[in-house]
């Protein structure tokens, strides 16, 4: 089982991150990087038709995750595990203070 965010620059498509079994991807979507005002969501993450990959969940969407009194919020109402990183980035991150946001792929 796999689970999956479309991952938003600025509200323009630019990739998505999945999790699957065995480890973490992002890729930008072919249409954001021929985009000429296409900037990278991170440092971490330059532009590249390669995809990244990770046995851990990568810093910098995790660095997205509410923290405090959200996050309790969330253990206590939604019962999602704090551990749960990936679960917490498709909940909690539609609507974020920064440039990048992500909205969950329902299979």
């Amino acid at each position: 089982m796999s689970r999956k965010g479309k991952v938003y620059y600025k509200e323009l498509f630019s990739g998505i991150i999945i999790e699957d079994e065995n480890e973490y991807i992002f890729e930008y979507s072919k249409e954001f990087l021929a985009n000429p005002d296409a900037r990278p969501i991170s440092l971490t993450f330059p532009l590249s038709a390669e995809r990244y990959s990770s046995n851990v969940f990568f810093p910098f969407f995790d660095g997205l995750i509410p923290e405090g009194w959200i996050l309790d919020i969330a253990e206590k109402n939604w019962k999602i595990n704090p551990r749960d990183r990936m679960g917490l980035l498709l909940t909690f991150c539609k609507d974020t203070i920064g440039a990048v946001s992500i909205e969950r792929v329902e299979e």
